[in-house]
């Protein structure tokens, strides 16, 4: 599949809760949750080598339409209002469109 809608949002923690926060995006894979979807071709979660608490993650779509509508879904809704409580402050999202690279995990 092609990516043809994608994002990165880098998220803060409050201070302590950075690990709490990757374990609670990485269910985000599980199935039945939106990462799982046949729609969702990356679902990349990384962390700052200088501030634990500082967490990004990559997301690519096969469209824009596919992932608002699985984001609007109750799974992903429930995610979201649990990474609301764990921020320090407002999450920074870039939107892209991918010409070319490689991913190996």
């Amino acid at each position: 599949m092609i990516v043809n809608h994608g994002f990165n949002a880098t998220l803060t923690a409050k201070p302590g809760m950075g690990d709490e926060l990757v374990d609670l995006l990485l269910t985000g894979l599980d199935e039945g949750n939106p990462g799982a979807s046949e729609h969702c071709v990356v679902y990349l979660v990384c962390r700052s080598a200088s501030d634990p608490d500082v967490v990004a993650i990559t997301e690519g779509w096969t469209s824009e339409e596919d992932h608002h509508r699985l984001f609007a879904g109750e799974a992903a809704q429930a995610i979201v209002a649990r990474i609301a409580g764990m921020l320090a402050k407002e999450s920074e999202y870039t939107d892209y469109v991918p010409v070319r690279g490689k991913a190996t995990v």
